[in-house]
């Protein structure tokens, strides 16, 4: 169903992947908005047992275009340093395939608090149990991953070669 990478080469294994998914902060949440457009919204986000988390307000796009058709696709960077001499850039990215949805109840508030410790972890716990408790304003989505994969340039694919 999903493509494999055309550039196998550079396919980063999936421990690889999953620490991309864990460094970054923030992607860009891909879906089908109105009339058909692609509608792709940056986001912060958290990975947390192999799912990717995120607040979203009770209405707006995103939250139509997810409604409307739960396929989505979530793509971050972890590196991009542009190497002018060579004409190019040395990067390493990530990019997730599947279903979006709302959670609620238990998985809600692990989601929650996996968030908040992302963001806030040097936070006091009883801040952080308050801004949990506190906020009911918004959802928590989850993207159920169905197929993820990374990449990285290939000059970074010779270096960890030497």
């Amino acid at each position: 169903m999903f493509r494999e990478m055309r550039r196998i080469k550079q396919l980063l294994s999936k421990e690889e992947t999953e620490a991309v998914m864990n460094r970054c902060t923030n992607g860009v949440l891909a879906c089908i908005g109105d009339e058909g457009y692609p509608y792709a919204v940056p986001l912060s986000y958290v990975y947390h047992n192999g799912k990717i988390y995120f607040h979203s307000a009770k209405a707006g796009h995103k939250l139509d275009a997810i409604m409307k058709d739960p396929k989505v696709s979530f793509a971050v960077i972890d590196e991009d340093t542009i190497v002018s001499k060579e004409f190019t850039s040395y990067f390493r990215s990530a990019i997730a395939f599947g279903k979006a949805r709302i959670v609620e109840g238990d998985e809600r508030q692990e989601a929650f608090r996996a968030l908040v410790e992302k963001y806030s972890g040097d936070q006091p716990e009883e801040a952080k149990q308050n801004e949990i408790d506190r906020c009911t304003q918004a959802y928590i989505i989850a993207i159920d991953v169905e197929h993820i994969t990374g990449k990285e340039s290939i000059e970074y694919v010779r270096a960890k070669n030497k």
